[in-house]
């Protein structure tokens, strides 16, 4: 198992220019005929927004600790890295059949490129999300400084679910489809746009439990309420984040050599 790690990444940092160049072509094509380019990175979190805002403070009022707009854009610009990464990611093999049946290289470049796409769009909205901070006159402590280390799980995580995504879908194609509704559901079951403990009992313990709503709080802590976020839930989803990514990356990689004859 250690040899294949070592492979695995000896193959990543060997053809590096070539996860560059799909990632450049990809941010190409995503944006090239769009009218408003790269401010689609900005107008659905802000839509999004301001749809749920009018929800949760005219409708059914709820109690975040911050104003609610920033507290639900926190949740949303870092529920659309995660899912809009998986969401070009279960496609991304079967959609470049030719380079996966063709030509060799480490076919992990292929989920990973569509992670760097999204954290791409995901550092474009964390713009407005400063401002809002700034707007909303929330002062920065030296919390913020735990940000780079939120997100390196939070980067993990998705890696490894997009990874284990392409490769599902390569294999059984209604995989695509039971994953826009699972992702949708799991937006409300995630702490995106309200608390968790607004569940109420054991539904409230268990979706404390997701790992990516530990993480969502986390950048909540550290951005909105100047605070260090809880050690033991962090570093729990960290490993979770870490043991999925290696595993997902060492199955994926164990199964390459079938993916022409499924393609």
């Amino acid at each position: 198992m250690t040899a294949d790690f070592v492979e695995m990444f000896r193959e990543q940092y060997t053809y590096r220019e070539l996860l560059w160049q799909m990632t450049r072509r990809d941010l190409l094509l995503r944006y090239k005929q769009t009218v408003m380019g790269v401010g689609w990175a900005l107008f659905m979190p802000l839509a999004n927004t301001a749809v749920f805002s009018i929800i949760f403070t005219r409708v059914a009022t709820i109690e975040t600790g911050v104003p609610y707009p920033i507290f639900a854009y926190t949740g949303l610009i870092a529920w659309n890295f995660f899912a809009s990464a998986l969401r070009v990611a279960v496609v991304s093999l079967t959609s470049n059949s030719q380079l996966v049946t063709k030509v060799y290289f480490p076919r992990e470049a292929f989920p990973l490129s569509a992670v760097v796409v999204s954290f791409t769009d995901f550092a474009v909205s964390s713009i407005v999300l400063i401002g809002m901070l700034i707007y909303y006159e929330i002062p920065l402590t030296g919390a913020v400084l735990m940000v780079p280390v939120i997100l390196m799980p939070h980067a993990m995580l998705t890696a490894g679910c997009a990874m284990l995504l392409a490769m599902g879908n390569l294999f059984f194609r209604d995989v695509k489809y039971i994953f826009e509704v699972v992702i949708v559901l799991g937006m409300f079951g995630t702490s995106v746009l309200y608390p968790t403990e607004k569940f109420g009992g054991d539904l409230s313990a268990v979706a404390a439990l997701n790992p990516l709503t530990i993480l969502i709080n986390a950048y909540r802590d550290v951005l909105l309420f100047g605070r260090m976020p809880d050690l033991v839930p962090f570093m729990a989803a960290t490993l979770f984040s870490a043991v999925v990514l290696l595993g997902a990356w060492l199955i994926f990689h164990r199964a390459e050599f079938k993916f022409a004859e499924n393609i």
